[in-house]
């Protein structure tokens, strides 16, 4: 496949799961009881940073000749069912929010692993998805810390 094109394919590939990951976000934002309110605004800031990811990228297909991708993943689009099927059951508490937001991190963290492990891409394209990379570990942490903590208790 020529350089372009996969560049452009992986570029696409990250919109689409951070286009999941803003919507998990928001998802979990709507959703949250009184006594969880506290996380609403780290939900909206992550779902935002998340659409500023979205556009970034699609600015790198832009400039690579291409139209970028605007929907999300069938994963992502299974998950966030998942997340309604099981807060149905009583699984609204907070470590479960927590934990089923690690999950959706977890699964982004690794789409950044993957794209980065390509060598074709251009240094231009590699030290976005690193500084992109470098926020979505540390929100992992936020997420991953937030969750132990309420274990915790």
């Amino acid at each position: 496949m020529e350089n372009t094109e996969k560049t452009v394919e992986i570029l696409n590939d990250l919109i689409e799961i951070n286009n999941d990951r803003a919507d998990g976000f928001d998802k979990a934002s709507a959703d949250l009881d009184e006594v969880n309110i506290d996380l609403k605004a780290t939900f909206e800031k992550l779902s935002s940073d998340s659409r500023a990811n979205s556009l970034e990228l699609a600015g790198l297909v832009g400039r690579n000749g291409d139209t970028p991708d605007t929907g999300n993943t069938i994963l992502g689009t299974l998950h966030r069912a998942w997340i309604d099927i099981k807060a149905s059951f009583g699984g609204d508490d907070r470590h479960s929010i927590l934990a089923e937001c690690e999950r959706g991190e977890d699964a982004i963290k690794k789409a950044y692993r993957d794209a980065l492990q390509e060598n074709e891409l251009s240094e231009h394209v590699r030290s976005t998805l690193l500084k992109q990379q470098d926020a979505i570990n540390l929100s992992h942490d936020l997420i991953k810390g937030l969750r132990d903590v309420h274990k915790a208790i």
